[in-house]
């Protein structure tokens, strides 16, 4: 029998980012949703071990030999910082927040990626500096429509949470870690260990026996948003220019307001919505600077032109 043809890569990577942005963009609304059962740092840290644990068996299958114990160190810190900071904090939020609301805040992780490689010598242009005073006009206009007011702790930790993900990006970039797979792989584990530390030490407990939907949304952000979402992502790295794997950020925030209103019944405000839009423009201008500086020369091959 013949083998079919395989899918063209054109394809595949138009796949690959329509799977980037509806999963992730999606995964506010699942996290809103295992709320309604689990308490917030015992979800993400089942979310991360599961997830880790299947990447680890992955890697070892491919030939990808076990981190050092330097390796599991730098691990715990950056999956510690992606996972208990941002991911935690992003599911606490979501507690008093709209999830439509979170995701534009947690659109900011590329401004204050700036800022914190500009603290650790990196150069910034001067672009990227107006793209991250956008961006906090566009916060403090958000403020104004009075939901983050409301909920001045929700606001807090939504606000946080990209932070989180932002320092772990840049300890990630200058300590030592495994590569390829194994390196997602371990920080997953490392963080997920975490953050059960971190809801054991909150005492975390299930009110009652979890509800189905809730159920299936815990299995849905594990397999979807961790492993068929970060395969995606990979491809997407691996395969195309980080300026165009990382515009996701831009449709991200979109799809998780549009799904708020339709299935959770949240409501964005005109000056809500003004904000977001400054602050994703916000986004989009760090971006665009950020490829132009990073550009490999003339006739290099679309890959991978800095680690992220």
């Amino acid at each position: 029998m013949q083998r079919p043809a395989p899918m063209p890569r054109r394809t595949l990577l138009v796949l690959a980012f329509l799977a980037v942005c509806i999963i992730w963009g999606s995964t506010y609304l699942g996290i809103r949703v295992t709320l309604e059962s689990f308490p917030p740092f015992f979800i993400g840290a089942v979310r991360f071990i599961v997830a880790g644990a299947v990447l680890f068996g992955v890697a070892r299958m491919r030939g990808e030999t076990s981190p050092s114990l330097r390796e599991w160190a730098s691990a715990v810190l950056t999956g510690a910082l992606f996972f208990v900071v941002g991911n935690g904090l992003v599911n606490v939020a979501e507690l008093s927040v709209s999830s439509g609301l979170v995701s534009v805040l947690v659109a900011t992780m590329p401004l204050w990626t700036t800022l914190f490689s500009r603290l650790f010598g990196t150069p910034v242009s001067g672009r990227e500096a107006a793209g991250v005073v956008l961006g906090l006009v566009g916060v403090a206009v958000m403020n104004l429509g009075g939901e983050l007011r409301a909920s001045p702790g929700g606001a807090v930790c939504a606000l946080l949470a990209p932070m989180g993900w932002a320092l772990g990006s840049v300890f990630s970039q200058r300590l030592p870690l495994p590569g390829g797979m194994m390196r997602t792989a371990s920080q997953m584990l490392g963080g997920g260990a975490a953050t059960m530390l971190v809801s054991l030490a909150l005492h975390e407990h299930l009110g009652a026996a979890p509800s189905l939907r809730a159920v299936l949304a815990v299995l849905y952000l594990c397999v979807f948003g961790s492993l068929v979402g970060f395969t995606a992502y990979s491809y997407l790295l691996a395969h195309t220019r980080p300026a165009v794997a990382t515009s996701y950020a831009y449709v991200n925030p979109i799809i998780a307001v549009a799904l708020g209103a339709a299935f959770a019944g949240e409501r964005f405000g005109a000056t809500s919505l003004v904000g977001a839009v400054i602050v994703l423009a916000a986004v989009a201008l760090v971006g665009l600077a950020r490829s132009r500086r990073i550009a490999p020369p003339a006739g290099a091959p679309a890959a991978l032109s800095e680690a992220r």
